[in-house]
Formats: structure tokens, C-alpha cells, sequence
């Protein structure tokens, strides 16, 4: 049996309290699916990729960053126009944390639906 998902890494989402979040905080769970965009004219950060919250029919929300040194590789890859290549879910929410540690990502490479 082939593996749809692999697991890439964990990590927290950068820059919390500065986005969108709390526009939508009611509507984020464990399991929500986010997106990653590069950001590349991020003057904070050249290797910026943002943590998109899209609801259907809307503009999507930055909820904010995968964490500056974390964000490297996948910003190299969603360069080069694999942007369907992640999967990012929320794995971890607590409303009482410090803002930086609030929502944690788990991100899976999943697997080409075409094959050679």
C-alpha cells in the first residue's frame, strides 16, 4: 500500500497577533486546513512563506508565518511552483498560550498524483 502523506515537520505559526487570526479564530480547529504562500516581498524576511486561511468565496486570511528558521526549504519549493506539493493542518490550538504558541502546523508532503 503506497503512502498518500508524508510527514515534513512541525512547528508554530510565526507572527500570530499581527494577521488575521482572530478574524476568524471561531472557525479554527485541530484538522483545519491552511495553505502556504510564498511571500516574496516580505521585507522582514526573504524566505517568508505565509499560513493562508481561505473560506469559500472569500479573499483568504494570513493567520501568519511558518517561522523564519524553519521556512528555507519549503520556500524554495513553493519557487519553483510545487504548490500543491504541502499539506498544513492545525494540530495544535490553545486560546491561552502566549500568542506565538497558540496554533501549531503539522505539514505532510503529499504524495504526486501523477506517476512516470
Amino acid at each position: 500500500m503506497e503512502t498518500r502523506k508524508k510527514f515534513f515537520m512541525d512547528c508554530h505559526l510565526a507572527g500570530r497577533k499581527y494577521h488575521d487570526a482572530d478574524e476568524v479564530w471561531n472557525e479554527l480547529k485541530v484538522g483545519t486546513e491552511l495553505q502556504l504562500q510564498r511571500d516574496v516581498e516580505n521585507r522582514y524576511d526573504p524566505d517568508a512563506v505565509a499560513v493562508m486561511y481561505k473560506k469559500a468565496g472569500e479573499e483568504p486570511y494570513c493567520l501568519g508565518y511558518i517561522p523564519r528558521i524553519d521556512n528555507e526549504t519549503i520556500a524554495a519549493i513553493l519557487e519553483m511552483g510545487w504548490t500543491n506539493l504541502f499539506e498544513c493542518r492545525i494540530s495544535k490550538i490553545n486560546a491561552d498560550a502566549h500568542p506565538e504558541n497558540q496554533i501549531h502546523l503539522t505539514i505532510k508532503i503529499v504524495r504526486n498524483k501523477m506517476k512516470s
